[in-house]
């Protein structure tokens, strides 16, 4: 499974963006009501276990790279690693992020795919 930011609709409100992917690797969604159901509590525990899995990936990382001797297999497999890892914490990232409560004084904050469009 990767994650392709750029690829993922904008959130619509109302809907949760799942930590998985359908078998046609389309983003899956969730109707959220904030009842926290089965789902939603199932697709918490996911994202925690994927951030502490980035965390792990992480250090095995830095471990591969402090090492002189590491050959390019091991350093292709911790990057294949890193990459995966960090693809599912840029969904977790929006998942989160798209649920946060919008500011009520009326500013409307620059949607995040906007300032990635600006910095391109």
């Amino acid at each position: 499974m990767s994650y392709d930011r750029d690829a993922v609709p904008a959130p619509v409100p109302g809907l949760r963006l799942l930590p998985w992917e359908s078998e046609g690797g389309k983003p899956c969604f969730l109707s959220a009501d904030g009842a926290g159901g089965v789902l939603s509590r199932l697709a918490d525990e996911i994202e925690a276990e994927q951030l502490c899995d980035g965390a792990d990936v992480l250090k095995g990382a830095v471990a591969v790279l402090d090492d002189g001797k590491a050959g390019e297999h091991a350093l292709r497999r911790a990057l294949r690693a890193t990459t995966q890892s960090f693809g599912d914490v840029l969904r977790v990232a929006d998942s989160r992020g798209a649920r946060l409560p919008v500011a009520a004084h009326g500013d409307h904050e620059a949607d995040d795919r906007e300032l990635r469009a600006e910095t391109t």
